[in-house]
């Protein structure tokens, strides 16, 4: 039936992003871990817009790890756009609910 069972719990973040400063062509994680019953689905989002990852994109420089967090296998960087550059927060979701992560600025070493 869609009762809840007794030992689902809603999800909730454990482990929130926190600011990181990276050079143009480095590596870099964004933190992000969440519990509940079942286990959530989590998503970023940056400046409040969907980020998309390996998962919609094969080819995409941005992997979801298992754990939740983002990993970018290097930070794209360029004259014209600063595509990785911004305001992150990770949401995650199972059908009792969601629960979304504090803010964490993504910037970028000076040139």
């Amino acid at each position: 039936g869609s009762h809840a069972q007794l030992e689902d719990t809603a999800p909730r973040i454990v482990e929130h992003p926190t600011d990181v400063l990276v050079s143009r062509g480095e590596p870099a994680t964004l933190s992000c871990k969440a519990e509940g019953r079942p286990a959530p689905v989590v998503e970023w989002y940056k400046d409040g817009e969907r980020v998309e990852t390996d998962r919609e994109d094969p080819r995409s420089h941005r992997t979801l790890l298992p754990s939740g967090s983002l990993f970018f296998l290097r930070i794209l960087h360029g004259r014209r756009g600063k595509p990785d550059e911004g305001v992150y927060a990770c949401v995650a979701r199972n059908y009792l609910g969601e629960a979304t992560s504090r803010n964490a600025s993504l910037e970028v070493a000076g040139e």
